[in-house]
C-alpha cells in the first residue's frame, strides 16, 4: 500500500473517531457535568501526547523549540490557543447537555470550514467564487436544521453555532502561528489550558466528584485518548502523506459520521427535512474546499 493510502486512511479513521465523540460528548452529560467532563478530557488528552512528543523529538523533531525566544513563542501560542479552544468546546458541549442530537451538533460544528475563508477575507485573503454558493447552500441547509419555523435558533443550536465561530478563529490562529511551533506542541499545550480553565469553572458552578466521573469513564477515555491523542496524531501523519484538497474532504467526513454514530448507537434518527439540511452543509463543505484552477501561461 502506497504512503498516499496509508495517508488517506488515517485521515479517514481520524474522521471517524472524532464523528464518534459527539456521541460521547452526548452520554457523558448524562452523568457529569459539562465543564468536569471538558477538564478531564483535555488534561488526558495533554498526557497522551506527551510520549508522542518524546519520541517524536528522540527521533530528531526538526520543529522542536531550541532557544529561549522560541520556548517563549510555543508556550504563548499553546496558551492562546487554550483559550480559543475553551471558548469553542465550551458552548458546544453545553449544547449537546440541551439535548441537541450528535449529528446536528456536528453538521452545525461543521460551518466552519465555510466560515474559514469569510473571516480570512479581513486578513487580506482571497476568497474564492464558488465560496459564496458554499455559503448559500449552508445556510438553507442550516435553516432546514433548525426546523424550517422561521430562520431561529434554539438555546442548543445557537450555542453550536457559536462553537464554529469559534473554531474558525482557533484555525485562523494556528494558521497564523504553525510555521514558528511544533504543532504537537501546541496542540499538548492547548489541551492542558483548556483543561485548566475548565477545571476551575467546574469548581465553581459544579460539583466535581470521583462517582461521576467513574460513571463516565468510557466517554472520557474516548474523547481524551482516541479523539484528542489518537485521532490528532493520525491527522498529523495523515497530512504528512496526501495532497491538502484530499486531507480537507476527509476530515470534513467527521459531520456524517457524527449522525451516523448518533443513529446506531443512542438511536438519535433526524427527520427527513434535517437530513436534507445535512446534505445540504455537506455540500456546502465540499463545495468551500475545492481547489483554485491554476491558470496556464
Amino acid at each position: 500500500m502506497s504512503k498516499k493510502w496509508i495517508g488517506n486512511l488515517m485521515l479517514l479513521l481520524a474522521s471517524m473517531i472524532w464523528g464518534a465523540a459527539f456521541v460521547a460528548q452526548t452520554e457523558a452529560m448524562k452523568y457529569t457535568g459539562p465543564f468536569t467532563f471538558q477538564a478531564t478530557r483535555f488534561f488526558l488528552g495533554g498526557l497522551v501526547l506527551l510520549p508522542v512528543i518524546a519520541v517524536m523529538d528522540k527521533r530528531g523533531n526538526p520543529k522542536k523549540p531550541v532557544t529561549k525566544e522560541a520556548k517563549k513563542y510555543q508556550l504563548f501560542a499553546g496558551i492562546i490557543c487554550g483559550l480559543i479552544l475553551f471558548a469553542a468546546c465550551s458552548p458546544q458541549q453545553l449544547g449537546l447537555m440541551l439535548q441537541l442530537p450528535a449529528g446536528k451538533s456536528g453538521f452545525i460544528t461543521s460551518l466552519y470550514i465555510i466560515l474559514v475563508p469569510i473571516f480570512g477575507l479581513f486578513l487580506g485573503k482571497k476568497l474564492r467564487p464558488w465560496v459564496w454558493l458554499s455559503v448559500a447552500l449552508a445556510l438553507f441547509g442550516l435553516y432546514m436544521l433548525c426546523g424550517m419555523g422561521g430562520f431561529s435558533l434554539n438555546m442548543g443550536e445557537g450555542l453550536t453555532l457559536i462553537c464554529a465561530v469559534a473554531f474558525t478563529f482557533h484555525i485562523l490562529f494556528i494558521d497564523h502561528v504553525s510555521p514558528r511551533v511544533d504543532g504537537v506542541r501546541l496542540s499538548c499545550l492547548q489541551f492542558f489550558t483548556c483543561g485548566a480553565i475548565s477545571l476551575v469553572i467546574a469548581l465553581i458552578l459544579e460539583q466535581p466528584g470521583l462517582d461521576s466521573l467513574l460513571r463516565c469513564w468510557l466517554p472520557i477515555a474516548y474523547t481524551g485518548i482516541f479523539s484528542s491523542g489518537v485521532a490528532y496524531t493520525f491527522q498529523i501523519v495523515g497530512q504528512g502523506y496526501t495532497e491538502p484538497t484530499t486531507a480537507s474532504l476527509l476530515m470534513s467526513l467527521e459531520s456524517v459520521f457524527s449522525a451516523v454514530f448518533g443513529w446506531l448507537l443512542i438511536n438519535q434518527a433526524l427527520s427527513g427535512w434535517e437530513l436534507l439540511g445535512c446534505v445540504l452543509v455537506f455540500a456546502g463543505v465540499l463545495i468551500a474546499q475545492l481547489p483554485e484552477r491554476k491558470k496556464l501561461t
